[in-house]
């Protein structure tokens, strides 16, 4: 046998994301690229800004001497000293380059975070619908994850249902806002009464609770909604992102985790997270696109194109008859399948060269994914299949 049991069987429940990725790339060769509408992955169309490329060019032409050597654990100070300073600013935390750690993206960073604080058989609460790759990364580190549903309308927290759920096992809660797959943001109202929750169910379980903050599409936000900080309201939080989509970088793995400063003992955390950075075999975050980031914390991608995307499907879409929630961020639609078993639903949109994501891959069935981070061009040459799609169901 080549590989465990344990991983036979997650290969076999893999991402659907992937899987519809997949049967794209199959489409494509039968009916030609510029006739398949893809909307599975999250894999931004729009380049990096302007100010990426000057960065580069200048690292480039004037290279430092060990300017590719390794670094401290945690990361380069100037770059850990830029991302504390916008931290700062954003949450009126005061937020210094040793509560930051360097990672590769995101997922490195949840997962330095999860080895950090959990013990065998701890639990982490993650809310659906969910990023399927949390319970791989709680399960990596030998913990267990409890699901626990947002509003099935709204996709905001239900706070009654997330008390009901912590026990003596809880160790951290993921919240992802603005959230993949839904793009619903948690207000400061929310957020101020979780902390509430948390702070008291610490007193009676007598242990922290730590709040991860998964953070990659903080910037991508709409209508002047804001995104509060979790440094605010939670004590025990630390956030975690990536520059994949704020920047357009994702194949460079680049983010990082921050821990807040007024956390229960923050410098046993840090001396943590820096150690399992390493032992993971992450290690360092690349030392070119550290460089380059520490430059360019107050640049982003052009989010107006984002908002004008998400309001052209949307408003097509529910005229159609499809329901679902307007997005405050991110680039996803989270529909109602207007069939109960989504997964058929899915392969049904498949028969006009639409490729959507079922909402059983994030814990949701009954929903379904559209990524909306593709070219405005295929999104509007779809509009004719979605409308074919539509005539099955209404």
């Amino acid at each position: 046998m080549s590989v465990s049991d344990k991983i036979k069987k997650s290969i076999e429940g893999s991402s659907w994301i992937r899987k519809m990725f997949e049967e794209g790339a199959n489409l494509s060769r039968i009916h030609g690229a510029e006739n398949v509408f893809d909307f599975t992955i999250g894999n931004p169309s729009v380049e990096p800004p302007a100010a990426f490329r000057e960065e580069l060019l200048k690292i480039a032409n004037h290279p430092q001497p060990g300017m590719h050597r390794y670094m401290n654990n945690a990361g380069y100070e100037e770059t850990r000293s830029a991302v504390a300073e916008i931290l700062s600013e954003t949450s009126a935390v005061p937020v210094g380059p040793e509560h930051v750690v360097m990672t590769c993206g995101a997922g490195g960073g949840l997962n330095v975070v999860l080895k950090t604080i959990l013990n065998p058989g701890e639990e982490v609460l993650i809310l659906a619908p969910f990023f399927v790759e949390y319970k791989s990364y709680v399960d990596n580190h030998g913990g267990t994850t409890t699901v626990v549903w947002t509003d099935r309308e709204t996709f905001q927290l239900d706070l009654a249902a997330i008390d009901a759920a912590i026990g003596p096992l809880t160790r951290a809660i993921i919240v992802n806002s603005p959230n993949n797959p839904t793009g619903a943001i948690y207000p400061e109202s929310d957020l101020r009464i979780l902390g509430d929750l948390l702070r008291r169910k610490e007193k009676e379980l007598g242990r922290t609770i730590f709040l991860i903050s998964d953070e990659p599409y903080a910037r991508i936000r709409y209508d002047d909604s804001p995104v509060p900080s979790v440094f605010n309201f939670v004590t025990n939080s630390v956030v975690v992102t990536s520059h994949s989509k704020d920047l357009a970088l994702p194949g460079e793995r680049i983010g990082y985790l921050a821990a807040n400063p007024a956390m229960n003992q923050v410098g046993k955390f840090m001396e943590g997270a820096v150690f399992c950075n390493r032992v993971l075999g992450f290690c360092n975050a690349p030392a070119l696109v550290q460089r380059l980031v520490a430059k360019l914390q107050r640049e982003s991608v052009d989010i107006q194109k984002y908002r004008e995307k998400r309001d052209l499907l949307y408003e097509h879409l529910t005229a159609l008859g499809f329901r679902m929630a307007k997005p405050g961020g991110a680039f996803y639609l989270f529909p109602l399948s207007p069939i109960e078993d989504d997964i058929e639903f899915v392969r049904r949109a498949q028969r006009y060269n639409l490729l959507l994501v079922p909402g059983t891959g994030f814990g949701a069935p009954g929903y379904f994914r559209i990524a909306y981070c593709i070219d405005e061009g295929i999104i509007r040459r779809s509009l004719p299949a979605w409308e074919k799609l539509a005539r099955e169901f209404f």
